[in-house]
């Protein structure tokens, strides 16, 4: 359980080094093939990837719905940390985009050649955590953390 009630922590080690798990993180056409629970189908990806930039996945549900993710980047510390909040307007909560808004703390810590990525999610309030709940927050994050770690494992990403 995490120390602050209102703040979500999930955590998966990948078997890639930590440059290659950055580069998944911080490289557009990397993180359009992966980001959100729905797949790699995703009709836009845009990451202007430096602290107040934002990033912008327009996602397509399985129903052929578009679900937008979308977040201003507040904190870049190279290759350990990247800190996003996600857009107070957003009507979704999908990672970025959540109202109200919500700080996600993404770190990653090199183990060997492993790298252990940690989500951390801290909500205004236990309210706020309740209603992304509600709207499946913990479980798309589950879901893309672990269709994620299988398409490291398959291969699917490469480094310049």
């Amino acid at each position: 359980m995490p120390l602050i009630p209102n703040e979500l922590i999930m955590s998966r080690v990948y078997d890639a080094p930590r440059p290659l798990v950055w580069s998944v993180w911080t490289d557009p056409k990397h993180l359009r093939q992966w980001w959100g629970p729905f797949g790699p189908e995703h009709t836009s990806c845009e990451l202007d990837f430096r602290v107040g930039g934002e990033f912008s996945v327009m996602m397509k549900a399985r129903d052929g719905a578009t679900i937008p993710a979308r977040a201003e980047i507040l904190e870049i510390l190279e290759p350990e940390r990247i800190v996003y909040e996600g857009a107070a307007d957003a009507p979704t909560a999908c990672g970025a985009g959540l109202p109200p808004k919500a700080r996600v703390t993404v770190l990653f810590e090199a183990i060997q050649q492993k790298t252990r990525l940690t989500v951390e999610t801290l909500f205004p309030d236990m309210g706020a955590l309740e209603a992304a709940n509600a709207a499946g927050y913990t479980d798309g994050w589950n879901m893309t953390l672990n269709e994620l770690g299988e398409r490291i494992k398959g291969g699917a990403f490469k480094t310049n």
